[in-house]
């Protein structure tokens, strides 16, 4: 059972997210190979003892995700920019129940970093999650040395609720993080409106 809303298109001008396809692999391949130096500091690894069966590889990558979507347990987005792959948000670990809960990552192209492409594609991303995929509350967990994120959460407008030391294992070893989250209640005109409204 796939969550509501799921499969999505969302557009903001030329900024496009949808699922992500087999038919990204040529693309996806080119965009991590050409970011991957940029990209190494803040790429999820696995630690110590633990299976490697489902590491980076393309086929792996969207086998999981796309289970993981069918399940309702994950959102899988693409970020196009004028046509081009240029990165992916994805929507975590969704929880249903009392909670209503799900968690935010994205990478991004350097080419197009700088250009405002993530705020407007997490923006889109979490107002789907609210409107439509009926969710209540999205976390984001950043490293504190991930300036670029965190710039992406400070344009949002996303509140810092916690610090997590050791949370995840990102580069070859357990990081800290900021976790910043949003509530539906937040932005009841939308997170996409109140970015823009804001000027950045």
């Amino acid at each position: 059972m796939t969550a509501p809303g799921w499969p999505a298109r969302l557009v903001h001008e030329q900024v496009v997210l949808r699922p992500l396809e087999r038919g990204d692999i040529v693309a996806w391949r080119e965009a991590r190979a050409r970011n991957s130096a940029w990209l190494q500091r803040w790429e999820a690894t696995q630690p110590p003892g633990v299976s490697v069966a489902e590491s980076g590889s393309y086929s792996q990558v969207i086998r999981r995700l796309r289970r993981l979507a069918g399940s309702g347990r994950s959102l899988p987005f693409v970020v196009e920019v004028e046509g081009t792959f240029a990165g992916q948000v994805t929507v975590n670990n969704i929880v249903r129940g009392s909670a209503q809960f799900a968690s935010i990552g994205y990478w991004l192209d350097r080419d197009v970093a700088g250009r405002g492409v993530m705020p407007i594609a997490v923006a889109l991303v979490i107002d789907h999650c609210f409107e439509t995929a009926g969710l209540h509350r999205i976390e984001i967990s950043i490293r504190p040395e991930n300036a670029n994120s965190l710039r992406v959460v400070e344009k949002l407008g996303l509140h810092e609720v916690g610090y997590a030391p050791r949370f995840l294992h990102i580069d070859g070893a357990w990081r800290d993080h900021r976790i910043f989250a949003i509530t539906a209640e937040e932005c009841p005109e939308g997170l996409l409106a109140r970015l823009l409204r804001s000027g950045h």
